[in-house]
């Protein structure tokens, strides 16, 4: 399971969720992408859960980028506990994800194989996401795609 190996305060406020990812949503390493359309706190269990589903499907056949990391602690009291008594124990650690952020990235395999692959690893996700190519990407942001032949030219 992902969580961090120390961090400075380990009992964390619950923070907000409020707007689109500024960073994090741009396709950078691979071809393929899995992005957000909902805001969500995806746990290291989720994530996992996705990666194995992924690279299952793919045999080997390609790489896999984790786009995100669980660097946010959340707590949680026991059953049948009164109020009061200060805050609870950290229970586990989530990874804060906004719309528009790019969750997985894939490159290797075809896109037939790649598209299946992710399709498995969203059903592990508790938040709506879509499977994109960089090409795709591109189209839509707008963005010139740079590519080593074009700066030549």
């Amino acid at each position: 399971m992902l969580m961090p190996k120390r961090v400075k305060h380990r009992k964390m406020m619950r923070g907000r969720m409020k707007g689109h990812a500024t960073q994090g949503n741009r396709i950078s390493f691979g071809e393929y992408a899995i992005v957000a359309l909902e805001p969500a706190w995806i746990s290291s269990r989720q994530i996992e859960a996705a990666r194995i589903a992924m690279t299952r499907h793919i045999k080997r056949g390609g790489k896999v980028w984790i786009r995100i990391f669980p660097d946010k602690s959340f707590t949680k009291k026991p059953l049948e506990t009164r109020m009061g008594k200060g805050k609870a124990p950290v229970e586990g650690w989530v990874a804060v994800v906004k719309p528009g952020r790019v969750l997985f990235e894939m490159s290797g395999p075809t896109v037939d194989v790649a598209k299946e692959a992710m399709r498995l690893a969203i059903f592990k996700l508790p938040i709506r996401c879509k499977f994109m190519t960089k090409q795709d990407y591109e189209a839509l942001s707008g963005a010139p795609s740079h590519t080593a032949e074009e700066a030549v030219a």
